[in-house]
Parts: C-alpha cells; structure tokens; sequence
C-alpha cells in the first residue's frame, strides 16, 4: 500500500463528495421545518457512500492486494483526511477573516465539541463501511478466480 496514493486518492474523495456531492443534493427542494434527517442529509449521505466506494474501488483497481484490512485503512485514512481539511479550513477561514491569532486562539477549543456531534459519526460511516465491503469484495473476487476449463493435454491424438 502507497501512503501517499492513499492520502491523495482519499483527499481526491473528499473533494468529490464535499463539492460534487454536495452540489447535486443542493438541487433538491429543502424540507421547511427543518430537524435532522431532511431529505437532503440523506441523499447526501447516500451518495456520499456510493462515491466513497467508488473512490476504494478505482484505488484497488490494480492493487496487488485488496482486503477488508485495507479498505479499512483505506476508509479511515479518508475520514481523517477529511476531519483535517475541515479542521485546516476553519483555521484559515478565521485567520482570513479577522487576521488575528488571538481570534484564532479563542476560535480553536470550537472545534472539539464539532468533532463529538453525531454527523462526525455519520462521516466516518460513510467513509468507512463502503470502503471496508468493497475491500473485503475485492480480496474474495481475486481469492476465488472463476473457474476456467481447460482441456486436457493431447499425446498422439488422445486425450490423457
């Protein structure tokens, strides 16, 4: 496994369902009242899955070797991935807004109770499980090749 293809590959990933994701789901029409799952955050999440398993599958596409371990490691490299680029924009957004430290410093304790909401949960979710059942699919596929039947040897004309 290539760290740096898996962190590029995942931050690649991350990119897609933050922003293509993202913008596909803002097409359909927002629920007024509110609450937590609007139709929205659940189309989102869906897709989010499906291209997070995308994402692992063109990954393994010619990995040597592909387990439910390393979709694992893969799923999990792209949750941190993520929980870091929302970490480094916030930072950067702060420091480009008020171009104080101070601010930002007084910003920063904000972010722990951020990453102990339930949609960190959901995040790593979505990251996780499609990359672990596609790992695991990928490593009994090349476990179990089909079967092909091949004939057997001919000597002289005759099958042995």
């Amino acid at each position: 496994m290539k760290w740096e293809r898996v962190l590029l590959v995942a931050f690649f990933g991350n990119y897609l369902i933050n922003n293509v994701v993202a913008g596909i789901v803002s097409l359909v029409p927002a629920k007024s009242g509110g609450g937590l799952l609007t139709p929205q955050y659940i189309i989102y999440v869906i897709l989010a899955a499906i291209v997070a398993g995308l994402i692992t599958m063109w990954y393994y596409r010619k990995a040597p070797m592909a387990t439910w371990l390393t979709g694992l490691v893969f799923g999990v490299s792209g949750f941190v991935i993520s929980i870091l680029t929302t970490f480094v924009s916030g930072v950067a957004g702060v420091l480009a807004q008020s171009g104080s430290l101070s601010q930002l410093v007084s910003v920063l304790p904000n972010f722990g109770p951020f990453l102990w909401n339930w949609s960190t949960l959901v995040l790593f979710c979505f990251w996780v499980i499609p990359a672990v059942l596609v790992g695991w699919w990928i490593g009994k596929k090349m476990a179990h090749p089909a079967m092909v039947h091949t004939p057997a040897p001919m000597m002289g004309g005759q099958q042995m």
